[in-house]
């Protein structure tokens, strides 16, 4: 018990910075849900399209960043900067070509839009926004890389003060474009576009700024951006960075599938999804921050070789994320119609909203657990069989569930959530096992 306390204020001490950087980069997306939902129901349902899309480069450029905390952990337990810096520079040249192609395909496949079956008033309102926002994620992939590697040095707390001063920046620069304000132009929803890429520019330099010249970092941070990685040490990155992603995205992919699928009953149904989904979104960032720190803590052990530190750290980490879990349960359950209300005025996505939020509730220990336990994994290098329990879980069941109760059981949009739970369930429950059995000092020595 003394390990599992010990081992528990390490971690949190660790994750606090980690959640807060977390939820703060998160409060972009929900003040901008905030703001486009003043404009009107389509430009809502029009950004939720344009990010949803946008979702699977995005969960791609996680897998990086999360590489890149799992080489700079455990390059840090093995006190090697050389390691280090490699994997940092590998983490952004990869974001880099990531983000540029992103922006090309986006541009290129704009006219296929209109194929996917949504309301025609919000594909013709998207865009403007759509290429705006799509130009963003070079920025914002790579400030996620290099972020990680801060994080995974123990440095967190600078970082979380630059992202958020880059979400206050979001907000006034929302403001500006948005409405018009101070002679600005009145841009409305390509206003807000803007300002997401210009807020996410900023936040790109002042965290590579910081690394750069931090006396802790510079000596773990590299020189030289664009020098030709060593390929061995690039193929040992991507061997992470892909079944990361893979892991990631096989999520992700899932919801940007419900976005899709709820979209086909009408803009309202669209934005209600939305408003639910950036609130169970916002809520994901704490147990997402003590996954970060689950993934840097058991890296850092793995690299000194102290594998008996291993289970004392799931253990605490599981313990707190299920007051997390429970927390917000009670959040949504209270507060439904609070928060409802808060995004949207009109009376047909309100209610829906309300009873994605009790659908959010119940599967919101499942959710937390199941990143709390792909954290411990990453931090092992595992993460080739998690990512196939992942696309298992979401994509063999509960996808296919949620379309059946949706589509032919006429449960509508609340059914696509209830197979996102079954999924997010199962997920739960083979990862957790994995990690106990993976993290046992018989199995590693």
């Amino acid at each position: 018990m003394t390990s599992i306390v010990r081992e528990g204020r390490a971690t949190l001490v660790l994750a606090l910075p980690l959640m807060a950087g977390q939820v703060s980069q998160m409060l972009m997306g929900l003040v901008d849900t905030y703001m486009i939902g003043k404009i009107g129901t389509v430009e809502l349902a029009a950004s939720t399209l344009a990010h949803s899309i946008l979702h699977l480069p995005l969960m791609l450029g996680i897998g990086i960043a999360i590489a890149v905390s799992v080489k700079v952990s455990q390059a840090r337990g093995a006190e090697d900067p050389q390691q280090a810096k490699a994997a940092l520079r590998d983490g952004f040249l990869l974001s880099l070509g990531l983000g540029v192609a992103t922006f090309i395909v986006s541009w290129l496949s704009l006219p296929l839009i209109s194929l996917l079956g949504q309301d025609p008033e919000v594909v013709n309102r998207l865009p403007g926004f759509y290429l705006l926002v799509s130009a963003s994620m070079t920025p914002a992939i790579i400030t996620m890389a290099v972020r990680n590697h801060s994080d995974g040095m123990a440095k967190p707390w600078p970082v979380f003060w630059i992202v958020l001063a880059g979400v206050f920046l979001n907000v006034f620069l929302n403001w500006l474009f948005i409405d018009g304000n101070w002679g600005a132009p009145r841009m409305e929803l390509e206003g807000a576009g803007l300002a997401t890429l210009l807020a996410r520019l900023a936040t790109m330099i002042g965290v590579m700024l910081w690394c750069r010249f931090s006396p802790d970092l510079k000596a773990w941070t590299p020189h030289r951006w664009f020098l030709r990685p060593d390929r061995k040490e690039l193929v040992s990155f991507w061997k992470i960075a892909w079944p990361a992603s893979l892991q990631v995205s096989a999520e992700i992919s899932a919801f940007v599938m419900a976005a899709l699928l709820i979209g086909s009953f009408g803009a309202a149904a669209l934005a209600a999804h939305q408003v639910a989904i950036m609130c169970v979104a916002t809520t994901f960032m704490v147990p997402l921050g003590l996954s970060m720190a689950l993934t840097v803590q058991i890296g850092e052990a793995k690299g000194a070789g102290k594998f008996e530190r291993m289970r004392p750290i799931v253990l605490s980490g599981w313990l707190m994320g299920l007051v997390v879990s429970l927390f917000f349960v009670g959040v949504f359950l209270i507060f439904d119609e609070d928060l409802a209300s808060s995004f949207v005025s009109e009376v047909e996505p309100m209610k829906i909203i309300v009873g994605l939020l009790w659908i959010a509730a119940i599967f919101q220990v499942s959710d937390h657990s199941q990143i709390l336990s792909s954290g411990v994994l990453r931090g092992m290098d595992d993460v080739k069989i998690p990512a196939l329990i992942m696309f298992a879980s979401h994509w063999l069941l509960g996808v296919p569930f949620g379309i059946y109760l949706a589509f032919f059981c006429g449960v509508g949009t609340a059914g696509v959530w209830w197979g996102l739970s079954v999924g997010l369930i199962m997920a739960a429950s083979l990862l957790g096992s994995r990690a106990w059995k993976m993290t046992s000092v018989s199995n590693l020595r």
